[in-house]
């Protein structure tokens, strides 16, 4: 059985997500440990709340909560939107958590130990009219590189470019827009990415089971070289900086950055869900324990790639442990609002729980998938989410199993029909449905979603085809035999159609199998030959009539939303 341990970037505590962030990372994510589940893999899929930073404090302020109240209402609401998406977390963690406190520690004292961490007193931005120093990404003003006017201080999204706050030309403070800052001297823990330069380059060019998209930023990065990076920050709420278990002198006041113990938490959420199910954790993270057979898989957005292909792995490889490290790595390009960001202050663009109140999950699972930015940026407008939805969804697998199971139930008396014997359209029927199944399969293990997507389409397709050829309504009046082999085979397909979807839209195949009376361990991948499939439902047993599985996307509806969600056509 194949071990397979399966990551989703984290999604920051401050807010829903909105459907670029779903189609990103977790939606994938979801859909690949699905397919691996359906093949008899053991699937570990963990993903956790982002909950440290000035984000979240600055968050908590403006809703007038302590930090902590806020992390839990919003932890609840984000679990919430991804049960509603359907998303089958093994484990949905938090990197507040104790676990992720003890093993950032750890990690901390294991890199200290091997010479990658020392203190370093360096100039700051202090906002005198915020009275704090700023953190990195608190800091804007110009790119030294590309000119750009609003580079961040740990990174310029224009060029993508890694950056120090002091490098801004023009600084400015984010929190209040005010230019009296000015360089205060204060002293932080530094990662030396620097020392790990050639160790995380051999590992880079050594991982083959990359997109180029994500190879090519980890490289870029060391191309660039390494710089050493602080990795604690001035601020109270986050994981506290400690030596030989006691607060650390002159870091009483300060905690470990975000993004050194936030990929941490995947390990932590793993103990996480080891601890509630009376489970073991090492056997997915130490190789030592046994990880050495398990494959890791990771998905994300393309910002966070460089995060995850060198400062994770420096973390990992720096402690001279035996952690397991990624295996696979799947990015993806972003997901525009009709070519533009989403913004929760402008009022553009839909997010998950909004999502989820104007369609089922199911379409949006569909759409975002079929349409996955893989290749480059994806624009997500209103009027193409009502055309795919409706000609795939309704019209095309909605279209199938109701005509057929309709149909059936009217003449053969909700039966699974006996009788005939197949033919030639029947063999054809079984060898395209073989060289769709196994296409789909190799599209799946590749991670290539819009292909997964359209070879699903085609199988589907494959059942609209076969009945308008075979015309069983027709057939009936004349060979009731053959229009009884006509009919099970296409229940069949309406059956194989379904298995092929669970991945996609869960909701709607688990309502199919359910009135096709199939059992849940008869769900699996299917790895037999068509002609076998395509005659798998017993014979005279009894099914139901689905309820329709999706009703179209009206015109109203579209303009409706596009007024609400701030929609613009281009």
């Amino acid at each position: 059985m194949n071990r397979i341990l399966i990551t989703s970037a984290l999604p920051y505590i401050n807010g829903v997500k909105h459907l670029g962030n779903l189609a990103g990372s977790m939606l994938p994510a979801d859909i690949y440990a699905r397919f691996e589940r359906l093949r008899g893999s053991e699937v570990l899929y963990i993903c956790a709340t982002d909950e440290h930073g000035t984000p979240a404090e600055l968050a908590a302020e403006a809703a007038g909560q302590d930090v902590k109240t806020y992390c839990d209402e919003q932890h609840e609401l984000q679990r919430a939107a991804g049960e509603g998406f359907s998303l089958s977390y093994d484990w949905f963690g938090r990197s507040s958590s104790i676990q992720n406190h003890q093993l950032t520690q750890h990690f901390a004292q294991k890199l200290e130990a091997e010479g990658l961490i020392e203190e370093r007193t360096s100039r700051q931005v202090y906002s005198i009219d915020d009275k704090r120093f700023l953190p990195d990404r608190y800091v804007q003003g110009t790119c030294p590189h590309c000119d750009s006017a609003k580079a961040r201080g740990d990174q310029c999204d224009d060029c993508g470019r890694l950056l120090d706050p002091t490098d801004l030309i023009d600084p400015y403070s984010a929190l209040s827009g005010s230019k009296n800052v000015e360089l205060r001297d204060t002293t932080h823990l530094f990662l030396k990415q620097a020392a790990m330069q050639d160790t995380i380059r051999n590992w880079v060019e050594a991982s083959v089971d990359w997109p180029s998209l994500a190879k090519s930023i980890a490289l870029k990065w060391l191309d660039e070289g390494l710089q050493d990076r602080a990795i604690t920050r001035d601020l109270s709420w986050g994981v506290p900086v400690l030596k030989d278990g006691k607060p650390r002198p002159g870091f009483e006041d300060k905690v470990f950055y975000v993004w050194f113990d936030a990929p941490i938490e995947y390990i932590g959420a793993t103990i996480e869900w080891a601890e509630a199910n009376g489970k073991t954790w090492e056997d997915w993270w130490r190789t030592d324990k046994g990880a050495d057979d398990v494959t890791y898989v990771q998905f994300m957005g393309k910002d966070n790639v460089a995060f995850h292909t060198v400062s994770f792995p420096i973390t990992l490889l720096g402690s001279a442990e035996p952690w397991k490290t990624v295996d696979r790595l799947k990015a993806f390009n972003w997901v525009t609002w009709y070519g533009g960001k989403f913004s929760t202050s402008q009022n553009r663009g839909i997010f998950m729980d909004q999502a989820l109140k104007i369609a089922p999950s199911d379409m949006w699972r569909w759409y975002l998938m079929a349409n996955a930015p893989e290749s480059s940026d994806a624009a997500f407008t209103l009027e193409q989410f009502q055309a795919v939805v409706n000609s795939d969804l309704a019209n095309v697998l909605g279209n199938f199993v109701n005509r057929i199971t309709k149909f059936a139930n009217a003449k053969f008396d909700g039966q699974i029909p006996d009788g005939g014997t197949i033919g030639e359209l029947e063999q054809k029927l079984f060898a395209e449905f073989d060289a769709q199944i196994t296409a789909l399969s190799a599209h799946h293990q590749a991670m290539d979603y819009r292909k997964a997507a359209a070879a699903t389409r085609a199988i589907w397709a494959l059942g609209n085809e076969y009945l308008a050829e075979a015309a069983p309504w027709t057939v009936i009046k004349t060979d009731p035999d053959k229009a009884a082999m006509i009919v099970r085979t296409a229940l069949n397909m309406v059956v194989m159609s379904a298995i092929v979807a669970q991945v996609f839209i869960p909701d709607a195949a688990t309502r199919v199998l359910d009135a096709m009376g199939v059992p849940k361990e008869n769900r699996n991948w299917p790895n037999q030959a068509g002609s076998v499939l395509l005659d798998k439902l017993p014979r005279r047993s009894q099914f139901t009539v689905p309820e329709l599985l999706f009703a179209k996307i009206e015109d109203e509806q579209v303009a409706e939303w596009s007024q609400r969600f701030g929609a613009s056509p281009t």
